[in-house]
């Protein structure tokens, strides 16, 4: 990363911003693909401060080069066109600008948890708009727009025709017009459902792709590869849970307590990679290890996730609740690969081989966050200061630790898709 000061500097490595960046799962596979952060925007301060103090010394350090609410940018032409200006100052011409807008609206679940409206009536649901805007003040030599799956077959309302939304997303990416003294430049786009898993993240984790590029640089794409070249081609990979978290195993765990320090040295590649901390040097056993903090479950609710890990992860009938369908995590998967999605429900899941949910670190793992990187605010809160409250106008959520997590792109997703457009580029 570039420091403070050489700002003014035009930036050597590629460059990216990241719009509705969350905690910084995409930023960061981006990051490790060889982007450099100038600009970040993110509208929950919990989030925010994930993202910045993962990255301290960086550029977006300096508030200049970050925004909370994309609104007060996009909404004031003056502002963004400054923004625009000094950005080609600093660092030239943009690499990337990526974004993934809140998604809840999209999403079955999310949608079930904001109450009695309609999806057109969601302010969230309307930032791709602002997301175009952006790109068309910025001009990147290419974007990338992320969200869920059912992104492709929502409805506006209820009599709307399946996959509207996803169509009206599309086309106004592909409306989009970029200045470049006398030309008139647009976006070739391409695009795609890809799961996760298919680029060595443990979990399936569906997510729409959208990559646009600007028309005036020369590509040689494979009209054969995912979404005509656009993406990157699946490598695989996902590793077993059991590789995955065996290290983080505390035979002396206590619910409602923490292991604050890696019981044992790291056992295969997996591991080794996760603990290695910026400066490339691998943590051992008495090492500090951090977000290993247990949930303190009741004694009858561990009697009852003990017994279902005991049992192919079946539930006893007078423990069975409406509430959840919880599962058991597989040490190992089926031929068929990962076959869940982390969400921001840890309690969805029971650890394979201990009666807790997991901790914060073992869920980052799950989305290829390595151990280094830390999490601000709370490891959770309660499902309605998750959601809000439309029906009075409140659409403030919470974000705790869990659902920072949940929300993000699996880092190394990210770092495929920066590896793969930086190839198209060059």
């Amino acid at each position: 990363m570039v420091s403070q000061s050489v700002c003014n500097v035009l930036s050597v490595s590629p460059t990216s911003i990241d719009l509705f960046a969350g905690c910084g799962g995409l930023s960061l596979g981006l990051e490790q693909a060889g982007f450099e952060t100038v600009f970040v925007n993110e509208l929950h301060p919990n989030a925010m401060d994930t993202f910045l103090m993962n990255r301290f010394g960086s550029l977006v350090d300096d508030s200049k080069n970050r925004c909370f609410d994309i609104h007060d940018l996009t909404q004031n032409p003056d502002e963004l066109d400054a923004l625009a200006r000094r950005m080609r100052q600093e660092h030239g011409d943009i690499t990337l600008v990526s974004g993934g807008p809140p998604c809840q609206g999209y999403s079955g679940i999310g949608h079930r948890r904001s109450f009695d409206i309609t999806k057109d009536e969601i302010p969230s649901n309307h930032l791709y708009g602002e997301m175009a805007k952006f790109v068309s003040a910025i001009g990147p030599k290419a974007f990338v727009f992320e969200n869920v799956r059912g992104l492709l077959t929502s409805r506006w309302t209820p009599a709307g025709d399946k996959g509207e939304i996803w169509r009206d997303v599309v086309q106004t990416f592909e409306r989009i017009r970029v200045k470049r003294g006398r030309k008139v430049l647009e976006y070739r786009i391409g695009s795609k459902l890809v799961f996760a898993k298919e680029y060595g993240v443990p979990q399936n984790r569906p997510r729409v792709i959208m990559v646009g590029i600007r028309s005036d640089i020369d590509l040689n794409l494979d009209p054969n590869g995912v979404a005509g070249g656009f993406l990157p081609i699946p490598t695989g990979g996902a590793p077993n849970l059991i590789d995955l978290l065996g290290d983080l195993v505390d035979p002396k765990w206590m619910p409602g307590g923490a292991t604050t320090t890696y019981r044992t040295n790291p056992k295969n590649a997996v591991q080794e990679a996760l603990r290695q901390t910026r400066e490339g040097e691998v943590l051992v056993k008495g090492d500090l290890l951090t977000e290993q903090e247990y949930s303190n479950h009741r004694p009858e609710v561990i009697e009852k996730f003990q017994y279902m890990i005991d049992n192919g992860g079946e539930i006893p009938l007078r423990m069975q609740t409406k509430k959840f369908a919880q599962r058991v995590l597989p040490a190992r998967w089926a031929a068929n690969g990962p076959s869940i999605t982390a969400t921001s429900l840890p309690d969805d899941f029971v650890h394979f081989s201990q009666p807790r949910t997991p901790t914060v670190r073992e869920w980052a793992r799950l989305q290829t966050f390595p151990d280094w990187y830390e999490f601000a605010g709370r490891r959770t809160t309660g499902g309605r200061r998750r959601a809000g409250d439309p029906g009075t106008g409140d659409w403030s959520r919470d974000v705790p630790k869990y659902t920072q997590i949940g929300n993000a792109v699996p880092v190394a997703l990210g770092e495929a898709i920066g590896t793969h457009l930086l190839g198209l580029l060059d």
